[in-house]
């Protein structure tokens, strides 16, 4: 490629950002078993990686085109991160803990169709309600403001799933009545 102009720098910049943040990508959709779409990414992500470090390779005596690169991959990862936020896949399970009596929120959360599993244990300062719900992580503000409502001091971790059993996961339930027949309608979750 000819620099008459001197803006090969500028590509080899928007390439690897390009290249990172579909690295970025592609490797979080690796880790959530999204088998076709990581591969597709992946194709895009070596053929854009080609141009820009072939073109480094050939101007190694261009410090800009070096810089550019190394530019390009920082801004990449951080868009990379920023657009795997903005696009919140996949599912998460929420832990909440309060020492106070956790009906309200068991209400609050059903009400608004989440599943919830309840639970009283014993803490280290005494007795807690553990609340579990599993979660479509788009949806984790939501819930977190519902718990936070109910329990102002409430203590909860968020993890990340890769998978979860069909029956096992209380994602909002679809309210299709007539649509299948009853001989093949699962049971619903109490």
């Amino acid at each position: 490629m000819s620099d008459s102009t001197g803006s090969l720098p500028l590509y080899i910049f928007a390439a690897e950002v390009c290249v990172v943040t579909l690295s970025t990508m592609r490797t979080i959709f690796v880790a959530r078993g999204m088998k076709f779409w990581a591969p597709l990414l992946g194709v895009f992500e070596v053929s854009i990686w080609l141009f820009a470090i072939g073109e480094v390779m050939k101007n190694l005596s261009d410090w800009r085109c070096s810089a550019a690169f190394a530019g390009g991959f920082t801004l990449g990862n951080f868009l990379g991160i920023l657009l795997e936020e903005k696009l919140a896949m996949g599912s998460v399970g929420v832990h909440m803990i309060t020492h106070r009596d956790a009906s309200g929120l068991i209400d609050a959360l059903r009400a608004a169709d989440y599943g919830v599993t309840a639970i009283e244990a014993q803490g280290a300062t005494g007795r807690v309600y553990v609340v579990y719900t599993v979660i479509k992580r788009r949806n984790l503000e939501r819930v977190l403001t519902i718990a936070r409502h109910h329990h102002p001091n409430v203590f909860y971790s968020v993890d990340e799933l890769h998978s979860a059993a069909l029956n096992a996961t209380p994602f909002p339930r679809r309210h299709w009545s007539g649509l299948v027949p009853s001989q093949f309608k699962l049971p619903r979750a109490a």
